[in-house]
C-alpha cells in the first residue's frame, strides 16, 4: 500500500475546498485599523493585498460576531451582527467585495454547540419557569441531593471546573443548573429542540446570502449529548478525552456521552441541505475525533464537506508516525468521497514554531500552553523543523489550513505575564493551565518604534507583543531570499503551479531511509530529512528548499525539505 498511486480528485472538475489553501485570521489580532489596540475589519481589509501576494485562496474568520467576548468571540450574542469593536455589518461587505476582487474566498465562524450567557435566548431562559419553552433552547436541570445542591452530572468544562453552574431564581431562591462544556458564560445548547435546528438554518441563510463560501464549524462533535446526561465513564478533572482507539464506536459513544453522538450526524445533514441550497459553498467541522476511521464519517457525502485533521497536526515529528498518518488520512477519507486537510497550527494550540522546539515527552496538551514551569523551547531548532514540516505538508494532495504568522515563522508568545492573560482557562485553573494567549498575539507587520510593530499606528495591543517579535517583521522578510515569508511565496507558487493539491501521490521508498521520508506528487519529489545525518539529493531540478545553499546532488541538512521536479 505504501507505493500505491492515490487519485484524489480530477484536476479539471474539483470543487475548490479540496485543494485550497485557507488562511485563518484571528481577527482582534490580524492588524488594528482605528489604533485602540484590538485587531479590526477595516485593518484586516487594508492587508488583504499582502495575502493575495502571499498566495492563497480562501480565508476562515475566526467569530467576529457580537459578543460579551469571555472567550475572544467564541461566546456569541447574536449571530447576524459584527462586534462592535470589530466594525460593522458594513464593513463586511466591503471587506467581502475587495477579498473577492482579489480571488480570495471567505469562510465564517459558526458556533452551534453554545451560545453566550448574554444571547437573548438564554437571557429569556433565565427569566422563564423551569419546564418553559424557553429553557428548552437549552441544558437546564434540577441538582442531584436532598436540596438539588449537587450538578447533575460529573462532566468538567474543557477549561477547568465543572460543567455546570447553579442560576437564582427570580423569587430569590436557588434554582436549576445549566450546562457549560466550556465557560460558565457559554451555555451549551439543546439540539434535542427542533427549535435550534429552525434558528440555525436561517443563521446560515443570512451570512450565505451575503455571499461567504462557507462555515468552519466549532465543537462540530459536542452539539448533541446522550439522553438524559448520564455520568462520563472515561474522564478525568479536564474533560479530556483519554485513548478510545481501542473501543468500538459504540464503547465510545457510552463512556464520552458529550463528543460524537449518533444524532449529531442529523444535524450536520441538516446543515448540508442548507449549504446546498447555494452554490459552490462548503463547511469544515472542528470535530476532535480518533482515529481517523471514525473522523471519516463526519465527511460522508451528505454531511460535511471536510474536517480538520487533528491527528496530523498532533503526530508526533518523526517518519513513521507522519506516514501511517498521511497514508490512513488520503486512504480514510478516500473511502467516503472526500480530500484530506492537512493543518499544522491554529489558534487553540501553540504554534509549530515553538512546538516542534520542544522534547516530545515535555509538549504540553493542545491549549494548555507553556507554563513558566515548563522547559524552554529551542527557538532556532522549532523554526528550522517549522519550516521543514510546513514545506512537507504543503506538497500533499488536499486542502492546507495556514494559522495567520505562520508564513513569519512566529512562535509562541509563551513569555507573556499572569496580568496579561485573558484565556478562560487560566483563570478557571488560577494558573495551573497557561492556555491560548500566546498563540494569539497580534502580529508585527513593520519593525518600528512602536509597541506593536506596525499592528496599527499607535502601539496600543490587547496583548503584548514579546520582545523577539520584532525581528519576525513582514517588512524585514519581504523579497529577503531564505525568509520564511518568501519560503511560503514559493511553496505555494509552486503548489498552484504543478497542482499538487488536486495532484496523484505516492510514496517515494526508492528516495528514503529511516530518517527520511519522500513522496511523488504530480511529478515533484518532496524529500524531507528528519537528521541526524545529511542526505544525498536526487538528481532533478530544484523548485523550493528551506535550505539556502542546497545544489543538485548536493546533501540535504537534518531538518530540512525539497522539492524536486523529476
Amino acid at each position: 500500500m505504501t507505493n500505491a498511486t492515490f487519485l484524489t480528485q480530477n484536476n479539471e472538475q474539483a470543487e475548490w475546498w479540496r485543494s485550497a489553501v485557507i488562511y485563518q485570521i484571528y481577527p482582534r489580532s490580524f492588524a488594528d485599523g482605528n489604533g485602540d489596540g484590538i485587531g479590526d475589519l477595516p485593518g484586516i481589509t487594508e492587508k488583504l493585498d499582502s495575502l493575495a501576494t502571499l498566495g492563497i485562496d480562501a480565508i476562515w474568520f475566526s467569530p467576529f460576531f457580537k459578543s460579551p467576548q469571555k472567550d475572544a468571540g467564541y461566546d456569541i450574542s447574536d449571530y447576524r451582527q459584527i462586534d462592535p469593536i470589530f466594525g460593522t455589518n458594513e464593513d463586511f461587505d466591503v471587506l467581502l467585495a475587495k477579498a473577492k476582487s482579489l480571488g480570495i474566498r471567505i469562510i465564517v465562524d459558526i458556533v452551534p454547540n453554545h451560545t453566550s450567557d448574554q444571547h437573548a435566548w438564554f437571557q429569556a431562559a433565565l427569566a422563564a419557569a423551569p419546564g418553559s419553552i424557553e429553557r428548552g433552547y437549552y441544558h437546564f436541570k434540577d441538582g442531584k441531593g436532598a436540596n438539588g445542591e449537587l450538578p447533575p452530572n460529573n462532566w468538567q468544562s474543557i477549561f477547568g471546573g465543572p460543567a455546570w453552574s447553579r442560576i437564582t431564581e427570580a423569587d430569590g431562591s436557588l434554582g436549576q443548573w445549566y450546562l457549560h462544556l466550556f465557560d460558565s458564560s457559554q451555555p451549551d445548547l439543546n439540539w434535542e429542540n427542533p427549535a435550534i435546528a429552525d434558528e440555525f438554518d436561517e443563521i446560515l441563510r443570512f451570512w450565505l446570502k451575503k455571499g461567504v463560501d462557507g462555515f468552519r464549524v466549532d465543537v462540530a462533535h459536542g452539539m448533541v449529548k446522550r439522553a438524559g446526561l448520564p455520568d462520563a465513564t472515561i474522564y478525568d478533572e479536564n474533560l479530556r478525552e483519554r485513548s478510545i482507539s481501542n473501543l468500538t464506536m459504540d464503547e465510545a459513544e457510552l463512556a464520552v456521552p458529550y463528543w460524537g453522538q449518533p444524532g449529531v450526524h442529523d444535524a450536520i445533514r441538516r446543515f448540508r441541505r442548507v449549504i446546498d441550497e447555494f452554490d459552490d459553498r462548503a463547511m469544515c467541522a472542528e470535530a476532535s475525533m480518533s482515529p481517523l476511521p471514525r473522523l471519516a464519517m463526519w465527511v460522508r457525502p451528505d454531511e460535511y464537506h471536510q474536517s480538520f485533521n487533528f491527528d496530523y497536526m498532533h503526530s508526533a515529528y518523526e517518519p513513521a508516525a507522519i506516514k501511517k498518518i498521511v497514508t490512513d488520512s488520503i486512504v480514510e477519507y478516500g473511502k467516503v468521497g472526500a480530500s484530506s486537510t492537512w493543518v499544522l497550527s491554529n489558534h487553540d494550540g501553540i504554534r509549530h514554531a515553538t512546538r516542534l522546539g520542544i522534547a516530545p515527552e515535555n509538549t504540553p496538551r493542545p491549549g494548555d500552553g507553556i507554563h513558566p514551569t515548563d522547559p524552554m523551547p529551542d527557538e532556532a531548532l522549532g523554526l528550522r523543523r517549522a519550516r521543514a514540516a510546513t514545506s512537507f505538508m504543503l506538497g500533499l494532495p488536499g486542502s492546507s489550513y495556514l494559522y495567520q504568522g505562520e508564513e513569519l515563522g512566529l512562535p509562541e508568545a509563551w513569555q507573556l505575564e499572569g496580568k496579561y492573560r485573558q484565556d478562560p482557562t487560566y483563570a478557571r485553573t488560577n494558573g495551573e493551565r497557561i492556555g491560548r494567549d500566546g498563540c494569539r498575539v497580534p502580529l508585527p507587520w513593520v519593525a518600528d518604534a512602536t509597541a506593536s510593530n506596525g499592528f496599527n499606528t499607535t502601539g496600543e495591543s490587547w496583548l503584548p507583543q514579546p520582545a523577539n517579535y520584532r525581528v519576525f517583521a513582514r517588512n524585514l522578510q519581504e523579497g529577503v531570499a531564505g525568509s520564511t515569508l518568501e519560503l511560503y511565496k514559493r511553496l505555494l507558487k509552486e503548489r498552484r503551479q504543478f497542482g499538487l493539491g488536486s495532484g496523484q501521490f505516492r510514496w517515494a521508498d526508492e528516495y528514503q531511509d529511516k530518517n527520511t521520508l519522500a513522496y511523488i506528487n504530480n511529478g515533484v519529489l518532496v524529500l524531507t530529512n528528519f537528521g541526524p545525518e545529511a542526505v544525498v539529493v536526487p538528481a532533478g531540478e530544484i523548485l523550493v528548499t528551506t535550505q539556502h545553499d542546497l545544489s543538485i546532488e548536493g546533501e540535504l541538512e537534518h531538518d530540512q525539505t525539497v522539492w524536486i521536479k523529476l
